[in-house]
This record gives C-alpha cells, structure tokens and sequence, in this order.
C-alpha cells in the first residue's frame, strides 16, 4: 500500500476504502505497532471533529490501538491544532486527528502527529505503510492497552490559546462576529475570546453531525458576512470545521484571506523585530501583490508547493517563524507547532489591538492581482507535462499574460479535482485564460 498517505494524512468519502471501519481498524493497529516498536510505553490521544461518523472511526481506531498494547485517552470534538498541543503536553507518543477538514460530512479521514506535535515523518508514514500490508496480529491479552477519556483536555487547550496574546491587552474594545462552521471550535472559540474580553455573537456553532461546513466556515464566508454588517461589528472571524484553517472579514463585511492575514501578520513583526530571518514562507498560490507588499517592506518570501506540510517544511529548512496559503492555512512556529486558526487569529487581534488600526486599514496595505480559479472534478490522471493541446494553450496564454501575471494548475492533494490559477493584473484577461484551461482540461 505505498502512498497509502495523502499531503494532510488519510482522507475519503465515507464508506469507500480506505475510509471504512475495518481499514481505519487496520491502521490503528499499524501505527500502534509502529509506536510499540519505537516506545517502552506507548500512548495515543484521539480527538474528532463534528461529523456523524467519526464516532464509528474513534471507536476503530481505539480497538487497533488497544490491541497493538497502545493505551488511548480519548478527547471527544476538539480542533486538530488543539491535538498537536495536547500531544506533546501529555506527553504522548502520537496524537490523532479523525476529520476531513473544510470537506462536507460525507468525507472524513485521519491525520497523525507526533510526540512534538508536529505530522509524521516520512520513514515513520513508510513504516506504518509496511505494518498495513502484514497481517494484523493482536497482541497478548495480559498486554493490551487501556482507555480513558481526558476531562480536562478542554480548559487546558482554551489556556494555551489565550497565552499567546499579549497579556498586557485585551478585546474589550471589541464586537466580533465567529463563525465555528459546525466544528470542532463550537465550545472552544466563545470562551478564548470573552474571557479576552471581546464581545462575541456566535454563529454556526450547533453541530448535528452533518452541517460542518456546510454553507458557513472558512470555506463560504457569505454568512459571516452578512452578520458582520448587520451587527455592526468590528471585524469576522471563520474557521473550517476542523480549526486550521482562518479567513478574516472586516467591518465592511469584505473577505480578508490567509494571504492577506499572513502578510499583516509579517508585516507586524517585522516592524517590531521579531519576525526570524525576515522571512515568511507562501505557496506557489500566493498571490503576486502579496509577495510585492512583503518585499516592499523588506520581507524574503520563500514559495511551498501548496499544502500546509510543505509550508513547514520550507519554514523549518529557512528558519522561518510565519507561513501560510490563501485558504487559511497559518503557522505561527513561534507560538504553536502546527497551523492553528484560533491562534493566528489572535496574533491578527493583537496587530490591530497595538496599531489601533482596523483591519480594513492593515488590508489596504497591499494591493492584490486579480486570481480567477476555477476548480474541474476529474477521475483521469493528467500529465501537464506531455499533454500537447494543454501545454501549447499555457504557452499561448503564458505570452499574452507576460510578466504582470501567472498560470498554476495542479492536482488537489485532498480531493478529485484540478485546480486551475490564472493571475493578472487585467482580471477580464485573467477570467478568459481560467475558462479557456477549464475548458481543455474538462474535454481530457
């Protein structure tokens, strides 16, 4: 089973392998083998989103765990940045994630961290790969492991977000519209940020197992919007439904992104002096008058490969201390080991708290290229590089663009898709090119 892990770990719809019980079963056995292997007493902590079937996936994994003599403790709905803290501060051997992120219910998936809270490497995924193709073997009964549900894990996560605001501000000046997207934030989000002292209104935070992300969220923001506008607030916070992922809205009621939030944040640092290295790392997304505010104030950008994994990767190799992607993926290394969007969140608040800017004047510090994408649901495997009748289209458009724009098509990491980018600074140009490709690919 090589490549049995996607860029953001194991991931389908539901009921179609490897998303099943008897699979996820299987790998929970694998990985406890693989801990047993590596730790004298190997531990796990299970955390979830909102979905309906992650109780049918906690409960496999924990049976695969206990019977490869790894003890679980379980912690019930809780974001995946939330795991990759509580991993390493109880001290355990790996932590796991059972969510499909932004995707609807009808997706879920698993994703894994180690004991520092950060993914798996990549021998420790090969060597789980190898376990999930031997047969599966329990251990002993006198060697079982055991399982318990971690109360706490709740309040202690809600604490470690709060410390990594300035202690010597608060939100009280604050009215802020969040939106939980049905997940894995709905009891979290409300209590990091009154007990900072802003006023809340809470939207989309009534899971039923089926709404996560469903019209609300980071990945639709029409509904926060909305509420933004209608409440007079300051400023609108969207998480997706597993809490990595952070769009902004400012008290305009317009849609601020990872990019945008990425480059304030840099920006921010940078004048204070503590962004590391002066660098901020991005995607190949990222949009060319974010780069162009960033090196205007004197700020490396280094470009990922698109993928929150990759990002750290460049991160950790530049020694960066801020990265992310326009959907809303942010690393702040200095305050968390992993993309947290209820952290950056907070690193946006305090910016706006110290400058005693709103978020619509921080915005309009960057100017940025029109970006059309277009997404085409494809089951066939594309070469970009052999297909002539695409290459020559990118290479025909590619001209006409020049150097006051881009084109970027790529396959998605986490769903059947093909992505296609075009940016320019003539957005008409930009729209024809995206249907154009859109076009082609569709036709393959």
């Amino acid at each position: 089973m090589s490549n049995f892990f996607g860029t953001d770990g194991i991931r389908g719809e539901v009921g179609k392998s490897p998303i099943t019980a008897d699979v996820l079963l299987k790998v929970g056995w694998a990985v406890g083998s693989v801990l047993r292997e590596q730790n004298e007493n190997p531990s796990v902590i299970i955390g979830k989103d909102t979905r309906v079937s992650g109780y049918l996936f906690e409960s496999a994994l924990e049976a695969g765990f206990l019977s490869a003599g790894v003890n679980v403790g379980l912690l019930g709905p809780m974001p995946s940045p939330a795991i990759a803290y509580l991993t390493k501060a109880f001290r355990a051997s790996a932590g796991v994630v059972i969510s499909a992120s932004h995707n609807p219910f009808q997706d879920n998936g698993v994703k894994f961290f180690s004991s520092m809270g950060v993914k798996l490497s990549d021998d420790t995924q090969k060597a789980i790969e190898k376990k999930i193709a031997m047969p599966m073997v329990s251990v002993d009964s006198a060697s079982i492991g055991k399982a318990k549900r971690y109360e706490q894990a709740l309040g202690r996560y809600v604490e470690f977000c709060k410390s990594t605001f300035d202690k010597s501000l608060n939100l009280s000046d604050l009215k802020i519209v969040i939106d939980c997207a049905n997940g894995a934030t709905y009891h979290i989000a409300e209590d990091v940020f009154t007990e900072l002292g802003a006023t809340v209104i809470m939207i989309n935070n009534s899971p039923d197992g089926y709404n996560i992300n469903f019209n609300c969220g980071a990945t639709d923001t029409l509904h926060l919007q909305k509420e933004v506008i209608e409440h007079n607030a300051d400023i609108g916070i969207a998480f997706d439904g597993d809490g990595d992922r952070l769009i902004m809205v400012d008290h305009k009621g317009e849609k601020v992104d990872g990019d945008e939030l990425v480059c304030i944040i840099g920006n921010a640092w940078k004048e204070s002096g503590d962004l590391k290295s002066d660098t901020v790392v991005g995607t190949k997304m990222t949009n060319l008058g974010i780069r162009k505010a960033l090196s205007d104030n004197g700020i490396n950008f280094i470009e990922a490969n698109v993928g929150d994994r990759y990002v750290m990767d460049q991160m950790i190799k530049n020694k960066a201390i801020l990265g992310g992607e326009g959907s809303g993926h942010i690393i702040c290394l200095n305050k968390s080991t992993s993309g947290d969007a209820i952290i950056a969140s907070l690193q946006v608040l305090e910016v706006l708290a110290k400058s005693g800017k709103t978020l619509l004047d921080l915005k309009s510090r960057m100017t940025k290229y029109p970006q059309v994408l277009i997404n085409v649901k494809t089951d066939v495997k594309i070469d970009f590089n052999k297909d002539s009748k695409l290459t020559q289209a990118i290479k025909s458009l590619e001209s006409k663009l020049s150097e006051t724009g881009r084109i970027l098509i790529r396959e998605s990491g986490t769903e059947p898709l093909i992505r296609i980018m075009v940016e320019s600074t003539n957005n008409d140009l930009a729209n024809e090119s995206a249907e154009q490709l859109a076009e082609i690919v569709k036709s393959m």
